[in-house]
């Protein structure tokens, strides 16, 4: 299926892009994490595990066990303080 990817902050500069379309046979959040990291190196450094990131799915923040529906929007992000 495709799902769309947008990145932002230090994620964005990492991988290079701030988004691109993929497809995936992922059904999971966490699942798609994972293809994304075997993808390539920059992927891999953006969102190695370990790393803390936060994730929305079509503009809901969530957690890795959402279920990922066909055509969705993933966005990707370092978690933000305020102040």
């Amino acid at each position: 299926m495709k799902v769309e990817l947008r990145y932002f902050a230090s994620i964005r500069e990492t991988v290079g892009v701030a988004a691109e379309s993929v497809e995936t046979t992922a059904n999971t959040l966490a699942a798609l994490r994972d293809e994304l990291i075997a993808l390539d190196a920059p992927h891999a450094q953006a969102l190695v595990r370990g790393r803390a990131l936060r994730m929305a799915l079509n503009q809901v923040m969530c957690n890795e066990s959402a279920v990922l529906p066909e055509g969705a929007e993933v966005a990707f992000f370092p978690p933000v303080t305020g102040g």
